[in-house]
């Protein structure tokens, strides 16, 4: 319905009034309903068609994956590659256990645990001292030094790393992949964390300071506990980085017994020859503790993202 507004002239005093009169909307054409209807089915078909070739993308790889490491040898030169296995094994599986996987297993789940606690214990206290000082200077260089991180690749100062990690007789240890994979996941960790907590009202801040609390105590009691669903996200994030890390450990070790699961699969694969099967049984078993880690924590992730999108 629309309204149109007329004047009127009233008899008895003699003055114009405004009178709103209803006259009802024009009913759409025919041809423009046709078409609306004809863009949101191409739209939905565009749509639904982008959906299926991303799901093909991301499960024609994984389906490869396990269905290679449940072949023997003979059945994976004379199969066709995506068919299903005529007698699954898990042979291969039982190889990758034998060998020192473990010892590999272990490391990376030392280096990736040890990282992602400096990298969010530091994080966030420098989070915390950025937001609590914002209008300082000090506060806003150090926020912009930490920016500034972002900026640097890893294969742009892999030399001087190496030299460092030298000098400080760290070479071919666990800790010397631990401290230059945690000094490189600071710059983005204390960025979403201090994001984060800026969003915190100053009101929770200046009620503890009345109480008598000091920084320390803001910080684990209140602070901490306020930025748990971001705690998660980065130590999620930051735990995927370390654990597929390979640079690192392939620079700064050489000893097999220090070796993680990303440079032990180059491993595997000079161990086996060409035993794809075997290489993609590590593969597989590798990829299970993070997977194990993003089912127990998907819902605090999803949190931690959905109030990062919504700050």
């Amino acid at each position: 319905m629309s309204t149109t507004v007329t004047k009127t002239r009233d008899p008895r005093t003699g003055i114009d009034r405004d009178r709103a009169a209803e006259r009802p909307a024009p009913a759409p054409r025919p041809g423009s309903a046709r078409r609306l209807t004809t863009v949101g089915a191409a739209r939905r078909a565009l749509t639904g068609g982008a959906t299926l070739v991303w799901t093909a993308i991301v499960v024609v790889p994984v389906y490869w994956l396990v269905v290679t490491s449940l072949r023997s040898r003979a059945d994976f030169t004379a199969d066709r590659p995506l068919a299903l296995p005529g007698h699954p094994t898990l042979a291969n599986y039982r190889t990758v256990l034998d060998s020192d996987f473990t010892t590999y297993l272990l490391n990376s789940v030392v280096v990736t645990a040890g990282t992602v606690a400096l990298t969010v214990a530091f994080a966030l206290m420098a989070a915390f001292a950025i937001v609590r000082d914002a209008g300082s200077r000090f506060s806003r260089l150090s926020f912009r030094l930490f920016l500034l991180g972002l900026a640097i690749p890893l294969q742009a100062v892999i030399i001087p790393v190496y030299l460092l990690i030298i000098r400080m007789q760290l070479y071919d240890s666990l800790l010397a992949i631990v401290l230059p994979s945690a000094a490189f996941a600071l710059p983005i960790t204390v960025m979403i964390l201090v994001s984060f907590l800026r969003d915190v009202p100053r009101s929770l801040f200046e009620a503890m300071i009345v109480d008598g609390a000091g920084d320390w105590r803001m910080l684990w009691s209140l602070a901490a506990p306020l930025a748990r669903p971001a705690l998660m996200t980065v130590a999620v994030y930051d735990g995927l980085q370390v654990w597929n890390g390979f640079l690192f450990p392939l620079i700064l070790t050489q000893s097999g017994d220090k070796a993680v699961l990303p440079l032990a699969l180059t491993l595997y694969r000079g161990q086996f020859g060409i035993d794809v099967p075997a290489t993609m049984a590590a593969v597989v078993l590798s990829t299970l503790p993070m997977l194990a880690l993003f089912i127990l924590a998907r819902r605090q992730l999803v949190a931690g993202l959905i109030a990062g999108f919504s700050k």
